[in-house]
């Protein structure tokens, strides 16, 4: 598909190299269960100030969130065998290149779960989309979401206030 190309239909599942995670697209019929996600998890996502709205997220919010059509953009909820346990999502700013932002339920991690999703999803970006810069803003501070990015090969290109930019070359 071109990267101008507008998606058609809903976003494919995308399996991952980890038995049983899944990154599904998150839609409306999702909203209960990711408001209970998101309750759960309001200390964890408000801890550095990333995902202040989802930290006070209510339950007509999350409706009104994911009714919102995404565009060129997918929002996709991480999934290990059927449970909701995070969310990635791939942002098309300015096709081919896009920004990303991640999170997982407090519980999960630590145990490769977000690599591994954004791994996967970068991957389709790529292939499906044509994808050639995936870009990422971590707040100063939060270690694990650097490490995670190093993992992944992405670069600091710029350093903020309040974050850094990372960049990720899909291109060789």
């Amino acid at each position: 598909m071109a990267a101008s190309a507008v998606p058609q239909g809903p976003a494919p599942d995308i399996p991952t190299h980890v038995p049983g995670l899944v990154l599904r697209e998150l839609t409306l019929q999702d909203a209960d269960v990711y408001y209970a996600l998101l309750d759960r998890n309001r200390k964890h996502l408000s801890r550095l100030g990333n995902y202040q709205a989802e930290s006070e997220a209510t339950p007509a919010w999350v409706r009104e969130h994911l009714s919102e059509d995404p565009g060129l953009s997918r929002r996709y909820g991480i999934r290990l065998n059927g449970e909701l346990i995070g969310r990635v999502d791939l942002i098309a700013v300015d096709p081919p290149r896009y920004g990303t932002g991640y999170w997982l339920c407090e519980s999960h991690v630590g145990a490769g779960h977000a690599t591994a999703a954004c791994a996967a999803l970068y991957v389709y970006a790529a292939r499906e989309l044509g994808a050639t810069d995936i870009f990422a803003g971590v707040t100063h501070g939060n270690d694990k979401s650097v490490a995670l990015l190093r993992r992944l090969g992405f670069e600091p290109v710029a350093d903020f206030e309040e974050y850094t930019r990372y960049r990720l070359s899909l291109v060789q």
